[in-house]
């Protein structure tokens, strides 16, 4: 196993982001319900339980959002990465919400705009690189 990168440059640098199949949906979940199979992801909020599950669970109204995996094992303990995406996107006025794993950030993005996202990441990482 790789060791986890800490150091902005090289984080951004070795991201890699790599848009996953699916469409999913942030939604509350009634707690005393069965999670769909393919949750991605739970939180609980003061509000409720909520999940990012696969759109077919989703209430109908539910925007869907596509998941862009940043390959680089970024460490728990790095500082930077998280707003040099969220910051590059939001310049090009695409929403981001951001999801930490151990080993990887994840961005949900709008469906609609989740093959152009990627390409701007893409040129990040390249300017970093240079």
């Amino acid at each position: 196993m790789m060791k986890p990168v800490s150091e902005t440059n090289a984080m951004i640098a070795g991201m890699c982001p790599e848009l996953q199949p699916g469409v999913f949906a942030f939604v509350i979940w009634p707690e005393q319900k069965e999670w769909p199979d393919n949750t991605r992801a739970s939180y609980v909020e003061a509000e409720g339980l909520s999940l990012i599950v696969p759109i077919e669970a989703a209430p109908s109204d539910a925007v869907g959002m596509r998941c862009i995996t940043l390959q680089v094992h970024s460490s728990l303990e790095g500082v930077g990465l998280t707003a040099a995406v969220s910051a590059v996107l939001a310049q090009n006025n695409i929403p981001a919400n951001m999801v930490a794993g151990y080993h990887h950030d994840h961005v949900y993005v709008p469906s609609d705009v989740a093959e152009k996202a990627v390409a701007i990441l893409i040129k990040l990482q390249q300017e970093v690189k240079k």
